[in-house]
Parts: structure tokens; C-alpha cells; sequence
């Protein structure tokens, strides 16, 4: 999130399809593979069925889905249902209505926090998630290597792959992209609702530019593989993935390596953060001077004080906490 500063006719979806009933949920067994032996073993081809739930509160979210079911029908993805649900805590519960009804694959509208709201109902079974990117900053549509253009993404939906992919974990929340420590949260907690929408990334960079004033550095202990580590910081970095706020900033970080890397920048004043989003800017490799990085399954983080987690841009934790990974939890379409 912090790095966010910087015509064709289908046939109609019926009432019949949007009523489907509902069904148990079918969970998988997965194989102990390694990362990349996995992408393929129950999903060798895209479903050519899917539901489509497109997030009405996401940046390009409300406009967006005739144009998707059009774009989807011509690709020759058949929607059993279609919906835009403008609630976003009503999100969960219409993914559990479509997973429940057995759907191979739902197609997920939306910015990195939708995904946050839903992906616990994907984890750890056999329903492929296709990705339409209709966020600010989709970092993990990036990660994946997904087109930011919808006719674009719409077609890896249609002619991808499915892929096998983990998922972080903080404490016992499931995230997709990314998690931080420092300024984000305090974004997170204060900007005014609805700006996101409305601004855009030029929005949050005038937000942030005066949460910055008040920031301080905070004391964090790292406990990894039994060793514990203490310093000064300004920001933690804890990836699932590459991207931070639609930005490449934890290049360690991949979605099938089974772990989960936190980067620290390391520091005790504003500017020390400044001088390494500066760094990071002009990909100078400058920014290492600053920068400590850990990797694995679970590693334990406390701080002084405690502060907020910021999620894919939710503020949903605190420290102390674990985080982790969830190895091949998630099957979402990729580039073949």
C-alpha cells in the first residue's frame, strides 16, 4: 500500500442461474509436491464455466461488468451467474453462495482488498479463481503477471492456465499480496472513506505525504528459525508476493516458494524511510543499505510499541503476531 504514494451480443444470464442451489463445498486433497509440481495435477485446462462477482466499491468496479460478461461470453467462458455487489462486507457471503453451488471457477472483480474479504472461501479447494484487476494498486494481479487491461485479463481467464499459488498468513488472517508495518496502516486507519475511489493514487500520495509528519520509528524483534533479532525500523515489508501497493519492492518474494519474506527498513528517523522510497524510485541499489530481509515458514514479530497491520490495505491486525505461509493453498488462472 505505501508504494501507492508513488459490439457483441451474448446470451442473457438467466434468473435461473442466479438462483442455483446451494451445495457443500468440495475440498482437496492436494499432493505433497513441490511448488512448481503442483500448478498442474487436478487443473490441466481453464474451466469454460464461471461465475462472475464484481466488487461495485472498487475503483472501475460499478461500470465494469456488462462490459466483462460481454468480453467473457465472446471468449467463450460461459456465466452461470453474474452479479456487482456494492456492500463490500456482502462479498463473502456471495462467494460462499457461488462456491457452494459448484462452480469450477469464479471470476473475482475487484482490487487486492476484495480479494483480501474472500480468499479464505478459495483457500484449500478445488474452485479456480480468475482475476479481473479493477483496483489502485493490484498487487497481486501483478505478481501473477496479469494484464492491468480487462479485454487482456479477460483473455488469460478464457486461454490460461490454472495455477497452484500460497497464500501469507498474518496470525490467522489468509492475504494474497501484502502486509505492512509503519506508515501504511496509519494511512489505512485515518484516510478519509471513499477517497480511494474517487483519487486514485494522487489522492492517498497528498493523504500520506501528511500522515508522514507524524511518523515515528518503532523498535521490532524478529524470532526466525530460533534466532531473534532486534532493531530500529520505519517500515515492514511481509510478502506473499513481489508487489507492495502496485509496486516491485520485495523481489525475494514469490507466490510458489512455500514462504513468506519480511523486509525491514531499518532506521530511526523519517528520513531514513524517505532516502529508501527515493532509492527504490530510481532502482538505485542504494535502498540495500537500509534493508534486512528474512524468509520462511513462520517467522514471530513484536514491536515497540504495539502497532497496527495493515493487510492488502485493511487494518485488520497488530503486533506481536506470527506470520506465515499457506504453500499451494490457492488455484487462480495465469499466463499459460
Amino acid at each position: 500500500m505505501i508504494a501507492e504514494l508513488f459490439r457483441y451480443n451474448p446470451p442473457p444470464v438467466t434468473d435461473a442461474a442466479r438462483k442455483m442451489p446451494t451445495g457443500r463445498r468440495a475440498r482437496s486433497a492436494l499432493p505433497n509436491v513441490g511448488c512448481c509440481e503442483g500448478h498442474l495435477m487436478r487443473h490441466e485446462h481453464a474451466p469454460k464455466s464461471a461465475a462472475l462477482i464484481i466488487n461495485g466499491k472498487a475503483r472501475s468496479g460499478e461500470r465494469q461488468l456488462d462490459l466483462a460478461c460481454d468480453l467473457l461470453a465472446k471468449s467463450g467462458v460461459r456465466l452461470t451467474t453474474a452479479e456487482t455487489v456494492s456492500d463490500p462486507e456482502a462479498l463473502a457471503a456471495a462467494v460462499d453462495r457461488v462456491v457452494s453451488a459448484g462452480n469450477a471457477m469464479i471470476i473475482m472483480g475487484g482490487g487486492d482488498g476484495s480479494l483480501l474479504a474472500t480468499v479464505d472461501r478459495f483457500a484449500d479447494t478445488d474452485t479456480v479463481l480468475g482475476v479481473l484487476p479493477l483496483g489502485t494498486a493490484n498487487s497481486f494481479a501483478r505478481a501473477l503477471g496479469l494484464p492491468l487491461d480487462l479485454e487482456a485479463a479477460i483473455s488469460i481467464i478464457a486461454d490460461g492456465r490454472p495455477r497452484q499459488v500460497d497464500l501469507g498468513t498474518v496470525g490467522d488472517i489468509p492475504f494474497a499480496g501484502c502486509a505492512s508495518i509503519g506508515l501504511a496502516p496509519q494511512i489505512a486507519q485515518t484516510v478519509p472513506h471513499g477517497l480511494k475511489a474517487w483519487a486514485g493514487r494522487p489522492g492517498y500520495l497528498l493523504w500520506a505525504a501528511a500522515q508522514l509528519v507524524k511518523f515515528r520509528a518503532f523498535s521490532l524483534t524478529i524470532t526466525n528459525d530460533g534466532e531473534e533479532v532486534t532493531m530500529d525500523a520505519v517500515e515492514v515489508r511481509i510478502a506473499n508476493g513481489p508487489y507492495h501497493g502496485g509496486v516491485e519492492l520485495v523481489e525475494a518474494a514469490r507466490l510458489d516458494s512455500g514462504n513468506i519474506v519480511v523486509q525491514v527498513v531499518s532506521g530511526e528517523r523519517r528520513r531514513h524511510l524517505l532516502l529508501n522510497w527515493f532509492a527504490q524510485l530510481a532502482h538505485s541499489d542504494a535502498r540495500w543499505r537500509q534493508v534486512r530481509q528474512f524468509e520462511g515458514t513462520s517467522i514471530r514479530l513484536m514491536t515497540v510499541p504495539s502497532l497496527p497491520i495493515s493487510i492488502d490495505g485493511e487494518v485488520l491486525a497488530s503486533t506481536p503476531v506470527t506470520v506465515g505461509a499457506r504453500p499451494r493453498a490457492l488455484w487462480v488462472m495465469a499466463p499459460a
